[in-house]
């Protein structure tokens, strides 16, 4: 069982770029391994560090002035190739959510498979939000799944966002897709009873 998502209050940590590729989200070097264990520790691996080791004191993760379980991203979040190690990465970080206006459909599903919520908003909302954190930090963004929003708390703005019937309910329940048919055992049983 997984920790299960309902509404979600949390502060932001922003990446205002366009075409975050799943390279820059996790470097290709990390592929090797086969379990999800560590990925989080290089999440933005090759911005997050400089080429000697040390830190990038520029880039944002590294600012102690953000924090929080949300990724605010820029437009077409998660393209080029369909690691899953890339979902791997944000959740392993500890990102619950990721707010983008365009996100690329294997990447937003393999972050539904591992529990973390792709919200897409209107290009106006993102930059709202962008303006919002760069003006306080500690702006804090309510997501709530049931009723599919996202609220601005500092402007009060809110928008609807779409997500799958089913993985809305795996998420709510803190199921993966295998924890979902154990849970519905039984009907499989009576449905295949019924056709033989």
């Amino acid at each position: 069982m997984k920790q299960k998502f309902d509404i979600f209050t949390s502060t932001c940590v922003p990446l205002p770029l366009e075409n975050v590729d799943t390279d820059q989200i996790i470097p290709a070097r990390f592929l090797k391994a086969t379990d999800k264990e560590g990925f989080g520790d290089n999440l933005f691996r090759d911005w997050r560090y400089n080429a000697d080791g040390s830190l990038n004191e520029s880039f944002v993760l590294n600012n102690p002035k953000y924090s929080g379980q949300i990724l605010v991203a820029g437009k077409n979040f998660g393209c080029g190739s369909s690691r899953e190690h890339a979902a791997w990465a944000i959740a392993g970080y500890g990102f619950r959510v990721v707010v983008s206006s365009f996100f690329a459909d294997i990447h937003k599903n393999n972050e539904l498979n591992n529990f973390v919520l792709p919200v897409v908003v209107s290009e106006a909302f993102l930059q709202e939000l962008f303006d919002t954190i760069a003006a306080n930090p500690k702006t804090e963004v309510v997501v709530n799944l049931p009723e599919q929003t996202i609220t601005n708390t500092a402007t009060g703005k809110s928008e609807k966002f779409e997500i799958n019937a089913y993985k809305k309910h795996c998420l709510m329940n803190g199921l993966d897709d295998i924890d979902f048919l154990v849970s519905n055992k039984d009907k499989i049983e009576e449905y295949e009873k019924r056709q033989s």
